[in-house]
């Protein structure tokens, strides 16, 4: 009878074991039908709704964001969403946990056997804190990605496109030591269909000078003759509007305002949005998504010779870790600007093909904080999803490249009507446009400047501390790491397919 009696005991307990683990097993799957079942079936509905509500809702998220890829980049881009899921995400952890708790609760834990009850306390305690530390963890990364929007994407007037296209002013500043604010050294229009996201990158040399701003405009007020001075260079707007920033009264960033002034009277272009990025932050951006492989064509200095780091990056197909890009970009020690133009649009064509979102979301955290130390932007946080969407289509695309350098253009005496057809014609090819020369147009961009281009092409070369030789390069060879030669001009400044000439 006693042996009956306990055996009888035993297999109540494991009963009640079997019991318990069910609970935590059903509240994992389901929350809430423990509570339905066995504890208070008001609170197992309520919750049983709430999440079958969440599940259908993202289930159709997932099925719009894959009809409709807009909906998508909305939901990535947008503070409001991204706090509403990031609250969401918080309370579902909090309300799931408190579920696990209610479930061991119903499972009577003081009944078990001692060993039953400290194995029933530690599934429960693993699965409360797995499910709720993904929860928590996806608020973060949520968190995150709205604190970058915020603080990245801060303008707030929204502009149209220009004659179907979008032109985006990009500034890469440097603010190194014995430097005063952050100046731009590169300047680049990124022109992009407003339908097709087919990119033109219009190149500008920062030395360019006797160039005119658009009437009307602030600096057109201040210098109707054209920035033509002592060292009035186009890099040079920014220090001076900011040094007379009482001008620009509205304006946030008057240096900024000063230099799309500028580029925009010699372009001929209408610059919708401008985005300044910080070379130091970009070595960290490059650094977050794991290098960057590019073709070296030669020998690339790393710093100057009277640096203690000084070194050179080897010719060759390999990833470049962001101190290396960094150097690939900047460097003009032994080369020119107008190579180092070459080879940042090269930089600029790897990066977008080759970060692709696997890497995104692997690497998220480091790429948010690298982007929002690197990247300033007038774009309004509700355009962002409409550029990821351009983005993403021009990754699939050829892009084109024109740049205002030796021999088309005399960067001292730009003849501006000269530099919009160029542009104009660039815009033209990529759109699919037939584009006719005008007759005697091409010998007129040889020998029209050919004496100009080449006192340009000294001075350039006495400012980076090297002689250009005077015999010209075939454009099959290398100079300065980019295809060609300053006389006869660099390959990546002007190509229909900027990756052919990488």
């Amino acid at each position: 009878m006693v042996e009956t009696r306990i055996s009888t005991a035993e297999r109540a307990a494991r009963v009640r074991f079997r019991r318990a683990i069910a609970l935590m097993v059903m509240t994992l799957v389901l929350p809430g039908s423990a509570q339905l079942v066995a504890g208070n079936a008001r609170v197992g509905r309520i919750a049983l709704r709430v999440w079958l509500g969440l599940v259908l809702l993202g289930a159709g998220s997932l099925v719009v964001s894959a009809l409709h890829h807009d909906y998508a980049f909305w939901m990535v881009s947008s503070p409001t969403a991204l706090q509403v899921l990031r609250l969401g995400l918080m309370g579902l952890a909090v309300g799931w946990a408190l579920l696990f708790v209610d479930a061991w609760r119903i499972g009577q834990p003081l009944s078990l056997l001692l060993p039953h009850r400290r194995a029933v306390l530690g599934v429960n305690g693993v699965l409360c804190l797995t499910v709720a530390s993904a929860l928590l963890f996806g608020s973060h990364v949520v968190g995150v990605q709205r604190g970058m929007m915020l603080s990245m994407f801060s303008g707030s007037e929204v502009v149209g496109a220009h004659d179907g296209r979008f032109n985006v002013l990009l500034l890469g500043g440097d603010a190194g030591a014995g430097r005063t604010g952050l100046r731009p050294d590169s300047l680049t229009v990124a022109s992009i269909d407003a339908s097709t996201g087919r990119t033109v990158l219009v190149g500008l040399p920062r030395n360019m000078s006797g160039f005119t701003f658009p009437e009307g405009s602030i600096m057109a007020e201040q210098f109707p003759q054209g920035w033509d001075c002592d060292d009035c260079y186009l890099n040079a707007l920014s220090t001076w509007a900011t040094d007379h920033r009482q001008l620009f009264r509205g304006h946030h960033n008057p240096g900024v305002e000063a230099t799309i002034e500028g580029v925009e009277g010699i372009t001929g272009l209408k610059i919708n949005y401008w985005a300044m990025v910080d070379l130091r932050g970009f070595r960290t951006l490059v650094d977050a998504v794991g290098g960057v492989t590019l073709n070296v064509r030669d020998r690339i200095p790393v710093g100057l010779p009277h640096d203690d780091f000084y070194t050179h990056i080897e010719p060759g197909v390999q990833k470049l870790d962001g101190f290396e890009t960094l150097w690939f970009a900047r460097a003009r020690y032994d080369s020119d600007d107008y190579s180092r133009m070459a080879r940042q649009k090269c930089v600029m064509a790897a990066m977008l093909d080759q970060l692709s979102p696997k890497d995104v979301l692997t690497h998220f955290s480091d790429i948010a904080a690298a982007s929002s130390a690197m990247v300033s932007t007038n774009i309004p946080a509700g355009e962002v999803d409409r550029f990821i969407g351009l983005a993403l289509k021009a990754k699939g695309q050829k892009i084109s490249t024109v740049s205002l350098v030796p021999p088309a253009i005399v960067t001292s005496d730009p003849n501006l009507r000269k530099v919009h057809r160029m542009v104009q014609r660039a815009i033209d090819r990529a759109e699919g446009k037939k584009v006719t020369q005008r007759k005697g147009a091409k010998s007129e961009q040889v020998s029209a400047s050919d004496e100009a281009d080449a006192k340009a092409s000294e001075e350039s070369s006495e400012s980076s501390g090297q002689d250009e030789s005077a015999e010209s390069v075939a454009p099959s060879e290398v100079t300065g790491g980019s295809i060609g030669s300053m006389r006869s001009g660099y390959a990546a400044n002007e190509a229909e397919d900027l990756a052919s000439a990488c």
